[in-house]
């Protein structure tokens, strides 16, 4: 298949974020987005969880040539599901989709798993930019897990991918995470 594309409901919704392209929005079918902690690092990542009547908001984007190696490096730590039937989008080219979560065997059980804030920012960013205000706010209630505290690496970001914004953003997102009561460490 020439034309295998990935769904994307977290960093990968922020376009800045990646080099792939014949981006369109789409939703995941069955499953609830979740900050995860992995044997493989020590914040929290997201991931997803089958969870019936529930869909998530995300984006599918090509795989060049079917050539899976740049994002499998991206994703390590996360298996690669071949879900094309459970990706509602309108795209004619997308052939085949997969979507990537963590295995139960990177699981780990801890109590404090924080989140990183530069990596929160890139997310929701990409939530803004694709979805608006509404999908800003929306990630908050399709997202379980938030119970692991947010860590501020703002000033010296430890996500790769992190990103500058202006301060209206960081205020927003600071402000989201209080109308939700989510705890930020500094």
């Amino acid at each position: 298949m020439s034309n295998q594309f990935f769904f994307g409901y977290g960093s990968l919704v922020n376009t800045s974020s990646h080099t792939f392209g014949d981006i369109s929005n789409a939703r995941l079918i069955g499953w609830r987005r979740v900050w995860q902690r992995t044997n493989l690092r020590n914040f929290s990542f997201l991931s997803v969880n089958k969870s019936r009547g529930s869909r998530i908001d995300g984006v599918i984007a090509n795989v060049p040539n079917g050539n899976w190696k740049k994002l499998d490096e991206r994703e390590t730590g996360y298996e690669r599901i071949m879900g094309s039937e459970m990706v509602d989008h309108m795209s004619s080219k997308a052939d085949s989709i997969s979507f990537y979560r963590i295995p139960n065997y990177n699981l780990a059980s801890v109590e404090k798993c924080p989140i990183l804030l530069s990596y929160l920012d890139v997310v929701l960013m990409g939530f803004l930019q694709r979805f608006g205000k509404q999908g800003f706010l929306n990630f908050f209630e399709t997202t379980d897990c938030w119970d692991c505290g947010i860590y501020d690496d703002r000033e010296m970001p430890r996500y790769p991918r992190a990103q500058e914004y202006e301060n209206s953003f960081y205020a927003a997102v600071d402000n989201a995470l209080i109308d939700h009561q989510i705890d930020i460490c500094r």
